[in-house]
This record gives C-alpha cells, structure tokens and sequence, in this order.
C-alpha cells in the first residue's frame, strides 16, 4: 500500500495537487493524508497578540482548518474512482516541515505531493517558498505538481544524472511502480564532456539500469556546462512528461539548491518534478 502526503493551504493550486496524486496513483492501493499545518501563518500575523486572544485565534483557525478539511475530504472521495484509495485528514498546529516529518516518521510514508506554488502564485516564480523548504529538508520523495497542470499519462520521463549517486533502492522503487503502471520510457541524461566513465560511475551506472528495468530505457550524453539550459531544452525537444531528480550529496540537484538556483528551472512545459531523496529508511 503507497502512503501519500498531500499538505494543502486550501488554495487551487493545492486542490489540484490533489487531484493529480489522484490520477498518479489511480491503479495503486493508497492511502492519502491530507494535512494542513497553520502554526506559520498564526505566527506571522499575530506575533504581537497577547496570549489570550493568540489562542482565541488559534482555536478559530483549527476550526476553520477542520471545516475545510472535511470539504476537501469530500471532494478527494468524490474525485476517485479506486475503491482502493482512502483518505484521512488532519489539521495541526506545526510548522510545514515538522508536520510533514512527523507523517513521514510515523507512518512511513512513500511520497509527498504538493504544488510547485501555494495560496500566492507569485508570477514567474516557479516553485514557492514553501515547496522549497520541503523539497531541502524532508526526507521523502516529493512530487511537486504546478499549477493548472492537467493530468496526462507519463510517458516519456527525463531523469539527468551523473552518475556519483550511489542509489536508493526504496526511492527507485517508486519510481519503478510509475513505469510499470504506465509503460513508461526514462531518458537519463549526463552532460559531460567525455562519455568514459570512472568505475564509480560505472557501478552506480548499472545498479540504476538494474533497479529501473522495468522500463524502457535511453541515455543521452550531452555536451555543455549550462546544466539547466540542457534540461530545458531537453524536456521541449523529447516531450517529457515527468522531470525526476535525486537530492543527494554530489548530485546535480544538490548543486542547484546550495546555489539556489533551482528556481531557474523553468519547466517551460509545465511539467511535474519528483525529488527523489537518497536517504536510508525503513521499508515498512
């Protein structure tokens, strides 16, 4: 059974999130935690509130937060055809992060799915603050959805790497049960300038062919030192459908969040990303 984590803000962009872990995960046994933590936003607008009216306040937006909670719970029911899926609320007074920590720690959750953006949909920005933080410090795989994205089968999948990753095998088995349930073709791409490989490469190169044999695969090499530029360019040229990185030591993902210039991946085609986190976990 996959444990899916959908933090929502009870924006669109969030309900739609939603919607689409629904179709992701259409033919697999689920269960879905739909969770809103508020501690920030009570914490950002009432910091200088005496204590009684700061709880009079956080008792109202539990209440609100419940309330909506449940219309999201009706809908997320309404919305699925798997007799298989099952959904469960919760609304807690925590921090994004810890929430979603203690969901993955306690339940030992496989994914989180949210939106790219929350309730400000800044323009030109394409992942929010918020998804930023998660997608640095919570250690579960997350697919961050963007916004008015409509569900389309992932077909062709693009996963750049350079091979110095010595992988995870939970996190590749996820990814395995996306090209099992939609006969999916994975693209790695490796942009270097030369295509010898050092023996770590090469190791790391077959346990990741090995561990994804389920699907139908092709490498790229790729010449250039723009890595974001080639990504770009490459999602347009091949009709990607799902842009999959691993957030790892050494990784080119870890690269792009210390420069912070995860931002500059424009995903021009507005396609869902899934972070892959290379980390070791129970397999319960």
């Amino acid at each position: 059974m996959k444990k899916v984590i959908l933090p929502t803000d009870f924006s669109e962009n969030a309900k739609n999130a939603l919607t689409q872990a629904i179709h992701f995960f259409n033919y697999e046994y689920c269960e879905f935690y739909i969770i809103h933590a508020y501690a920030d936003e009570i914490y950002d607008t009432n910091a200088h509130l005496s204590q009684a009216i700061f709880n009079n306040i956080k008792d109202i937006t539990k209440a609100n937060s419940n309330e909506q909670l449940i219309d999201l719970l009706e809908y997320a029911q309404d919305t699925t055809s798997n007799v298989k899926h099952h959904f469960k609320i919760r609304s807690v007074f925590q921090s994004l992060v810890d929430a979603i920590d203690d969901i993955v720690n306690q339940e030992g959750a496989d994914i989180v799915v949210m939106g790219t953006q929350g309730a400000t949909n800044s323009p030109g920005i394409t992942f929010g603050s918020k998804t930023l933080q998660v997608i640095r410090y919570v250690e579960c795989p997350v697919l961050a959805i963007p916004s008015c994205y409509e569900f389309r089968k992932p077909k062709q999948i693009l996963f750049p790497t350079n091979f110095m990753v010595p992988y995870s095998h939970r996190e590749l088995k996820l990814l395995n049960y996306i090209g099992m349930d939609f006969s999916s073709t994975i693209h790695f791409l490796y942009q270097t300038d030369t295509v010898k490989l050092s023996h770590r490469k090469k190791d790391n190169k077959c346990f990741l062919q090995e561990e994804l044999s389920c699907f139908d695969q092709k490498l790229h090499y790729k010449k250039g030192s723009d890595l974001i530029k080639t990504i770009n360019s490459f999602i347009k040229n091949h009709a990607i459908d799902l842009f999959v990185m691993v957030n790892t030591r050494q990784s080119y993902l870890e690269d792009m969040l210390h420069k912070t210039t995860i931002d500059k991946i424009s995903l021009e085609s507005k396609i869902p990303f899934l972070i892959l986190q290379n980390i070791t976990r129970c397999s319960c």
